[in-house]
Parts: structure tokens; sequence; C-alpha cells
């Protein structure tokens, strides 16, 4: 497992690891320094409830004295009885005083244990675990039981999702004007191809990549091809530029200049060098080749000698891509005024001496030339060869003049770039509209009110599909995540997006990625060190099958999936030790993600049983034993997952709440007491930005995403409000927001305002605004990040259509602005695991009238459909005619689902 988790550092990952993420033991105590023992503390642990039993430990501290007056005390054990009055009173010798290390206090009892640290228990603010009925204060403490739940109630504090349940419900709107603004570079590319252009936000530069990868140029040993451009006077006081996507979803940047009355009218797409730019003329790099320009790949001897021979071939193809760039700039004034337009050039930090020989412009060609000889860019000024690099041209009242220049990949020859040089911008553009719009018309279209969203579901498709690198038209595809090559773990949603809209063949393709480049074991391990890829490939191999019931598909995959649910297996037994018992016995060990964290963590076991559940269900009909084995082992690696996650909330020092309550909480991994930005065992955690990271977006509350734990059990529970309570800002993660599930579990928990809350949060602090790009974290680094999108996208999709068992629900998340008078919102030709979906609801203008159809008429349908119909005003409907009506939950659900169904909702 390498480092997928922080994306744009992983360039130097490694380095920040060393710095920031400390690797200690559970017993870390031994080389902290004790401080001086402080005087006894004297706590009360009151339960409300008759009956309890159970004991006391303390660790670095020593418990002097413990009673129960009116129950039975044996060493650290009490025990109550029915008539007694249940309270414990200790003293205890804290072994520090406020150090690195707090005291902690374990209270073992049935049903429940819980740790608090010593130095928490204060009288003014006890705590108070309400779901066990147990306060803990000071000895001092005179109030009863009921007196103490009184005064925190009086005090009127919420949670944080308390908070936000009652709250207005949010919108973009809200959320943008309180969170950070991102400007993220945009790529340019065909998709399939790894070479691509990256333009920085203010349209005055850009670099070819290869993949993640810099462009090297012999012209240029020192540095890394780059290029400068101008259109305007300059940097100036105001902020001049804006940007936009063609038809505002189409990977083709238009931007907008006003140099005051000047305005510059700026497109800029990729298109090839020669050939008509097609989908049968776009030609695709080598999975392998494309695997190596991808930063954190891993190959195996094997591979690595199989990219070497492909090479060469992949890296010289028969014509470059191009970058097509055109600026028009338009007199918008009364008077005449001038344009200024510079064409590309080398940008050159270490530039050669003299600079004037790094290149050369030749004005009777237009070209811009090396010292080699070579052609970087061909530039045309009205439809002829520009005269110069830079030009100054006077333009009357509503006048205008064109400036273009076309870019190679890598510099070409002279005979090629006057070739270039006739090429029709016009024309393609044309192409290069089309060339996207015909991706999106084979993909499920979306019907979503809010016109950004809208857009985004589609642009952000494109994203997706232009760094899936791989030979067309049949071969595997790389599913890139930005600068960095595909990973188990961050390419799960980008693949299950593509056969969320109906893109099954491309999808497969991208699992065949994984399964070619598997180990001879089974071992499936892309990226820099991760160890949860086998689990998360296996799992998106699953919901693949789920979506198509492709039995062909799975009869060849099948030798290889058996490697690898048999690799987790054999791992899973190499950890049945009887040492243990009690602290991740029957658990993987290995990184989960960027920290060098190698411990038995709740994420990476919760991917492994998800993969072996998914394994066993793919194979139920195709192999009926090994599906029986497969699911066997995968119930007793939940099992043991849910002992270890039991063990840590009992062992973890409970927190405090916003409504004056506690909350277990718990490690994201065994042998860890509490979460570790808490520092009970010690340690230094920051990392990537934050102090929360291993905590929320690699922690336990995973194991709700991944069906280890119920949405809504009491364990759920815990998890979910100490994620909110420590580890979110408006619901939203720090650092890498999407890589913490809870949007996902208050979906399914029906918690609609706090989905929204952390689906617009995130968005409109990560996306940019402009293009849609997602930067991989609040720093601005790793543009691209199609791992980020991919999930803002799933999300998407789940808030407009999601399974629960064997009932389908529609809307369960929209918000109410969605189905104001007028609206429609739907999807159609998507998929679902019930089969291709498609759904409509629509709203009357007058807003009295709503009209759902839903048609999943395959032969996998669900067997109850149930739709959310959130009016705005919170109204309730008067009638309801196709299906049963709850008012207080607003929706109507359709038993006994036939395949198609049309329901209309009368409102005053």
């Amino acid at each position: 497992m390498r480092i997928a988790w922080c994306g744009a550092m992983r360039p130097y990952a490694s380095r920040v690891v060393v710095q920031f993420a400390v690797l200690i033991s559970a017993n870390v105590a031994s080389w902290v320094p004790q401080q001086a023992a402080a005087t006894p503390a004297e706590v009360s642990i009151r339960w409300e409830e008759l009956g309890h039993s159970g004991s006391v430990e303390v660790d670095r501290g020593t418990l002097a004295r413990i009673n129960a007056a009116q129950g039975v005390v044996s060493g650290q054990s009490f025990r109550f009885n029915d008539s007694s009055n249940a309270r414990v009173d200790l003293s205890i010798e804290a072994a520090t005083d406020r150090g690195a290390l707090p005291t902690l206090v374990t209270v073992k009892t049935s049903p429940r244990g819980f740790t608090f640290r010593l130095q928490d228990v204060d009288s003014e603010y006890p705590i108070f675990l309400p779901d066990d009925r147990v306060i803990i204060t000071q000895i001092s403490d005179a109030r009863s039981f009921a007196e103490i739940v009184a005064s925190i109630k009086r005090r009127g504090g919420q949670t944080k999702l308390q908070q936000i349940a009652v709250s207005l419900e949010p919108t973009y709107a809200t959320s943008a004007a309180i969170n950070r603004t991102t400007k993220a570079e945009t790529w340019l590319g065909l998709g399939r191809d790894i070479r691509t252009f990256r333009i920085n936000p203010e349209l005055e530069s850009f670099q070819p990549r290869f993949a993640g990868y810099d462009t090297p140029l012999p012209e240029t040993p020192r540095q890394s091809a780059t290029y400068m451009f101008h259109f305007g006077r300059g940097w100036g006081p105001r902020e001049t530029t804006k940007r936009h996507l063609d038809e505002d979803v189409l990977p083709i940047l238009r931007g907008a200049i006003d140099d005051d009355s000047m305005h510059y009218d700026v497109t800029l797409f990729a298109s090839l060098e020669r050939s008509a730019l097609t989908s049968e003329n776009v030609r695709g790099t080598d999975y392998l080749v494309a695997d190596a320009h991808g930063h954190g790949h891993m190959f195996t001897p094997a591979q690595e000698a199989a990219e070497q021979s492909r090479e060469s071939t992949e890296m010289n193809p028969p014509e470059e891509v191009v970058l097509y760039v055109r600026a028009v700039a338009t007199n918008r004034g009364e008077t005449p005024q001038y344009a200024f337009l510079r064409t590309a050039t080398p940008s050159l930090a270490t530039p050669t001496s003299p600079k004037l020989s790094a290149w050369t412009f030749d004005a009777a060609t237009g070209l811009g030339f090396y010292q080699s000889g070579r052609v970087f860019a061909c530039t045309k000024l009205d439809n002829a060869p520009a005269p110069a690099e830079e030009n100054s041209i006077l333009l009357r009242p509503g006048a205008s003049t064109v400036l273009e220049f076309f870019v190679p990949h890598r510099p070409i020859s002279r005979e090629r770039g006057l070739a270039l040089m006739r090429q029709s911008f016009d024309a393609r553009l044309t192409e290069a509209r089309t060339f996207w719009r015909t991706k999106l018309s084979t993909a499920a279209q979306w019907h979503i009110p809010e016109s950004r969203i809208d857009q985004m579901t589609r642009a952000g498709l494109l994203h997706l599909d232009m760094v899936l690198y791989g030979k067309e038209p049949a071969a595997p595809l790389l599913p890139a995540i930005g600068v960095y090559t595909a990973i188990g773990s961050e390419s799960a949603p980008i693949i299950q997006y593509l056969d969320s809209v109906g893109w099954h063949d491309t999808a497969a393709r991208a699992l065949d990625f994984f399964l070619e480049k598997q180990h001879d074991d089974g071992f499936i391990q892309n990226f820099n060190g991760y160890m949860l890829e086998t689990g998360a490939v296996l799992w998106t191999l699953g919901e693949h099958y789920r979506y198509t019931h492709d039995d062909a598909w799975l009869q060849r995959i099948h030798p290889k999936v058996t490697k690898s649910w048999h690799y987790v297996r054999d791992w899973r037994h190499r950890n049945l030790k009887p040492e243990l018992k009690g602290n991740g016995y029957g658990m993987l060990d290995g990184k989960t993600a960027d920290p060098e964290d190698p411990y038995r963590s709740f994420m990476l076991n919760g991917y492994a049983y998800l993969g072996l559940a998914r394994t066993a269900e793919m194979l139920g009909a195709l192999a009926p034993a090994e599906a029986a084995e497969c699911l066997a082992e995968a119930q007793a690696l939940k099992n043991d997952i849910r002992i270890a996650l039991t063990a840590s909330l009992e062992s973890s020092p409970i927190i405090p709440l916003g409504d004056g309550t506690w909350s277990r909480a718990a490690a994201p991994w065994t042998g860890y007491r509490g979460p570790v930005m808490l520092h009970a065992d010690g340690g230094n955690w920051f990392t990537h930005g934050a102090v929360t990271g291993r905590d929320s977006l690699l922690g336990p509350l995973y194991l709700v995403f991944q069906e280890v734990l119920a949405t809504d059990e009491p364990m759920a529970n815990d998890l979910l409000v100490a994620h909110s309570e420590l580890m979110t800002s408006g619901n939203v993660a720090f650092s890498q927001p999407y890589y913490s599930r809870h949007p996902w579990v208050h979906l399914q928990r029906g918690e609609s305002n706090a989905f929204l809350k952390a689906w617009y949060g995130a968005v409109s602090a990560l996306a940019d605004r402009d293009t849609f790009t997602f930067n991989e974290h609040f720093f601005p680094v790793s543009a691209h990040k199609t791992h980020e999108e991919a999930w803002f996208l799933m999300e998407t999709r789940w808030m407009m259509y999601l399974e629960k068992g064997d009932t389908l629900h529609l809307l369960s998340g929209v918000p109410r602005a969605y189905l104001q008078p007028g609206a429609t919102v739907g999807v159609t030709g998507a998929a679902s695991t019930f089969g291709p979906l498609s759904f409509k609801v629509t709203v009357s203008e007058d807003g009295k009238t709503v009209i759902a159809t839903v048609d999943c008429s395959g032969s996998r349908h669900p067997a109850a459909v149930e739709i959310r119909v959130a009016r705005p005003s919170g109204q309730r409907a008067l009638s309801v005619v196709g299906g049963d009506y709850s008012a207080a939950a607003e929706t109507v659900r359709i038993q006994d689902f036939n395949g198609s169904a049309e329901v209309t909702l009368t409102y005053p």
C-alpha cells in the first residue's frame, strides 16, 4: 500500500510520512518520560439503573481505593444487587499529570464497558453516556443522577449532527459563500492516450505531460517542457480572467479576459496532428507503459520487463497530440485600442546563454524552432503566418483580430510543422465537440434541475474518461487517478460510476487492468505499498457483476478471482494466532494508505471482508461449493473485526459532544486506544495537512460502508457521532474529504440534511467552480484528481437512486429545491443493481401535481420502489394514486413492483 491517500503529495509523500507519521506501539509509555505524581483524583461513577457489576482497571496510575457503599467490592471488582444504589467511588493516583500519556480508567461492565481519561473528569462538565445511563463526576458532586442530567439539558447544547438536522437545508450557494475557493489547472487530452496538456488557471502557461510525469526534451535538458503565452497587457490589480468548459461540460477550455475595453475570447483543446479526431483514430497507450508513467506504480520483475519491451513503440507513435489555441481580441470601447497577443514560447527557468539562441521564430512561416531545428509551435495571425512572437495591433471600435497557435506534445520536424500550419482551427474544434458529445450520448442522461450539478455529472464522466489509458479498442484500461496510477481502492468509485452510467464494457476493461497485474499468488498491489487493493478490487468485481450479471465475463475471470480470495484467506489464517486474542485475532495486517502504519486497521480488514462477501455472491451459481467456503471466511473475518471493534470502543477514551453528553470512539487499528489524534497512547499523527487524517479518512467508520456494521446499530451510531464531532467542519472531513464515507451513511439512515451538508460542502470547496476540476486536498496540490471526482459522482448517483436490499430508493437525498414548481428530475438509461433504470419526477407549473414514472423492467427488477417527494414548502400530499404514502417520511412506496409504475401526488 503506497500512497493513494495523499494524491498530489505523492511525489513527496514518502518524505511526508517520515516526517509526520511516527510509528509507535501500544506500549509507547516505555519511552516517554514520566512526570511526578499528582494529588489522588476522587472520581464517582453512577448508574441510573440498578444491578450493575464489573471491574475497574487503571493504566498509568494506581487505583488506591474503590468503594461501593451499597454494593460488594472485591479487589478491583464491584457488584450491586437490584436494590442497591449503583455508585462506585474511586481514588486514583495518576502516574502523570497532564502529560502526553493520560491516565486511563477502564470500567468493564455489561453490556458495554467504557474508558475515560482521568484528567477529563470535571463536576462542572460531568461525563454522561446517555445510552448506558451512566455519569462520571467528582466525588464531591452532591447532585443526584437526575439533577446532573437536568443541568446538562438546561445548557441547551446540541451535537453537530443535531444542529444540522434542525437547520435550513443547505445549498451550493450557502456552502460556497463560507467555503474556500479552489482554482485548479485544467487537463486537456483525448482519453486512452497518456499525452495530455495542463493549462494553468490564469491562461498564460501550459505543460505537455505523459500521464503523471513531465515531458523531457533534449532541447531543454535542465527542465521539463513548459510554455508561456499571454493575451492582454499583463497582471494588474483586478482579476480579469474567467474560465468555463465549452458547452459547459466538454473538455474544451474557454476563457474570457477583459483588459479594460479590450476583450479576449480564448479557446483551447487537444486533438490529433493529422488524422480526424474520431474514436477509431485514437490509438491509445499500452496499459503497462501508461502505468510506468503514473506516480506510485509498482511492477513485478515480469511486468517491468514487459513494459520495457513496449516502451519504445508506445512512446513514439506515428503522430502527435496537439494543443490547439485561439484568441479572438475584440475592441469593445468607443475609440481605437491596442490588442496584445503573445504566442507560445518555451519557458526556461534556467535559460541557455545567450537566451536568444534557445529558440528562434521564423516570421515567414510562423514557426517556432528550437536550436535542434525541431518545431515547438505554429502561429497564425488572422489566418496568415504571424509576423512575430509578440504582436500589438490597433483595432477600431468593434473590430477583432485572431491569433491561433498549435503546439505538438513534443516538437516535430519543419515539414510536419508546415503541414500543421495548414490545419483549420474551426474544423478541429468541430471534430473535438463531436468526439466528446458522442461519448456522452452513449452514457446515462441525467436530468437535474440544478444546472451546475447537472453539468458536473457530464463533465465529470469525461474527466474520468480522459485519464483511462489503454490501447483501443479492447485492451485493458488503466483507471488513473490524476497524476497517480490506478489504485484498487481509489479506482473503485471510478469504475463503479462507469457501470452506473451504462459503460459496462469500459468498466470491465478497467477491471482487467488489475487482473492482468495480479501477482502469481493472487495478491493485487499496484500502488506504492498499499495492502488493501486485493479486497477493494474483489469488491468492485462483485459490484460489476451486480450491475451486469455477465456470466461469460465471470467464467473468464473466475481463476483469477479464486487466486485473489485465496490470498486473502491465507493472509487471514496467518493471523489466527492465540496471542492476538482480543487484539486483532484473525485480522489482516499491513499498510492501508500513505502513512506508514502497518497495523491491523479496520479499513484494510473491512475491504477484505467486503471483497470476500462479494466474491461469494458472484460465485454462488457458478461454483456453489467454493462460494460457500468463501462466504464462511467472510463471516469469520466479519466476526473477528466486530470483536476487535467492540474491544476498541471499550478501551478507547470517551469524548465530549456538543449537547453535553459523551460518546464512545475507536482507534483506526487494533492495539491503540482511541482516535490517535487524541494521543491516548502517544505518538505524532499530523499528516497531509490535518491531525484528523488517520481517524477520519482511514478510520473505523469505514466499517459501516463496508457492511461490517449495520447503519443504525449502536456501534455505528458511536462512530458516526464521534466522527462528526471531532473530525469534520460543516460535516466535511479535513484535508482529503472524499476519503470519508459518512455521506453514504447519512443517506442510508435517511439523514438528508446531513448528507447535503457534506455533499455541498465538499464539492463547493474542493472543485474548481469554473471548470469543475477536483483537487485532491484543500491545500493546492494534485489537480484532476479523479478519485475525488468519482466519489462526488457516486454520491450524486446515490442521492438520485440507491439500492437497499430488495428496494430501490429514488431521490432519497435530493434537495427540496429539486421539486419546486415546474421542475423535472430523473435519469434516462442508467444502470442499477436491479438492471437498466429510467425514472422521471415532474412537478406541474402550479406546483399542485407531481407525477413520477419508473421503468426498471428487466428480469431483476426490485420488489419495491420508494420515492421521496420532499417539496420545498414541506407540504404534504392531499391524495396519492399508485402507491402507499407516508406523510411523515414524505415518501411513496410502490409495493409488489412489476418493472414499471406511475405515481400521481396532488397538493393543496
